[in-house]
């Protein structure tokens, strides 16, 4: 079977690049992934993202990157899922090079979120929910958000902070992250004193949305360079589904079932069980998100994934590393890259080059991208191999 090995990793750092335009960040992503596969020349580029034709007036997103990024004239194009953009369009790559239809492929996660209006902020982002259902109506993502929570909270009896722990932890991971935009830790105290975005959720329980890119290069385990100078990380398993739009038609909204199904795909595609995962870049655009798919997949017990965050279960030392350089609650949350940085952060927990916050003797990695609250829910498992 057809290994497909990430050769090459880039990224840059997320936060509010107003001296940048898309464009050039983009190309630097992939500049810095370019280089770091050792000079491999991609056959095809796809690219994750929301929002670029609305906010930076730039659609065609795979000519411009090709011809700024000297490419060529590959075959290149972008995808789209909501917040799981990025994720997508790794998707595709991996599916171009196990179907033989590509050798080598360059992935990037690109937003420009600080060329928008900020009055125009809310309406932007609210396109990921069911427009006629939800949108109209005044629904954003926040705010379901909110709802979500607040059922959450209620439904188990739990105090308003119950969610706590993932912002703390995020923090405190983002601290040894340069790439991350929020790198100061996190106290309860300051946590409590916190203001609301939309009761229950506080600023720091929704992740800010800023600019970012993030590029990979996969290929073919035969083709990597003479000297390749990293350890082999293959992507072993990669799983996609989908979920009523409308979180108010599902026949279980509590349940994360697209996250789960997802993840079932990926993992038992990979020929691994949850218990060998070593680390879980999962989805934390809002604490709910996190607490829902942990508890949705099995990694934790039905309205204890809260607790087992505030006990340190999820801490880089614990039982199972989560969010290990900040997640999108403190690194920042680039929409349509996300899904690549979560890749880019566990290859290099792979490696073994996360410094402060590596994983001990991380092995297997999985993550998880969502577009919307699990509307759309696309996984990887990625293994190092051994030398």
């Amino acid at each position: 079977m057809t290994e497909v090995v990430i050769a090459g990793i880039g990224q840059i750092p997320v936060g509010e690049h107003y001296t940048l335009s898309l464009r050039s960040m983009g190309v630097q992503a992939l500049t810095r992934a370019l280089k770091d596969s050792g000079g491999l020349k991609p056959d095809a580029l796809y690219i994750g993202n929301l929002l670029s034709s609305m906010i930076s007036h730039q659609s065609n997103l795979g000519a411009l990157f090709t011809d700024y990024g000297r490419l060529d004239s590959i075959e290149a194009f972008t995808t789209e899922a909501a917040g799981a953009s990025g994720a997508a369009a790794l998707r595709l790559g991996v599916l171009a090079i196990l179907s033989g239809q590509a050798d080598t492929v360059a992935v990037l996660g690109v937003e420009k979120w600080s060329d928008l209006v900020r009055a125009d902020a809310e309406a932007m982002i609210t396109q990921e929910l069911d427009y006629d259902y939800e949108s109209i109506p005044g629904l954003t993502s926040t705010s379901q958000a909110a709802l979500i929570q607040q059922r959450y909270l209620h439904k188990h009896d739990l105090e308003q902070n119950a969610l706590s722990g993932f912002a703390l932890l995020a923090h405190a991971n983002a601290v040894h992250n340069p790439f991350a935009f929020y790198r100061n830790p996190l106290t309860e105290e300051g946590y409590v004193r916190a203001g609301m975005l939309s009761d229950p959720i506080t600023i720091f329980d929704g992740a800010t949305y800023a600019d970012g890119a993030a590029a990979l290069v996969l290929t073919r385990r035969e083709l990597l360079p003479r000297g390749y100078a990293h350890p082999v990380i293959s992507v072993m398993g990669s799983g996609a589904s989908s979920d009523a739009l409308s979180w108010h038609d599902r026949t279980e909204p509590m349940s994360f079932t697209a996250a789960v199904r997802a993840i079932d795909q990926a993992v038992q595609q990979a020929g691994l069980s949850k218990e060998q995962i070593d680390l879980f870049e999962l989805d934390d655009a809002f604490s709910i998100y996190a607490a829902l798919t942990l508890e949705g997949v099995g990694l934790a017990d039905k309205g204890a994934a809260w607790k087992m965050a505030r006990d340190g279960e999820y801490n880089i030392g614990g039982h199972l590393p989560i969010l290990t350089m900040g997640g999108c609650l403190a690194r920042g949350n680039p929409i349509g890259a996300k899904g690549v940085y979560q890749v880019v952060e566990a290859v290099t927990q792979l490696r073994g080059a996360a410094g402060a916050n590596q994983v001990k003797a991380a092995r297997a990695a999985l993550s998880l991208a969502l577009g919307g609250p699990a509307s759309t829910a696309i996984a990887h498992v990625l293994k190092r191999e051994s030398e």
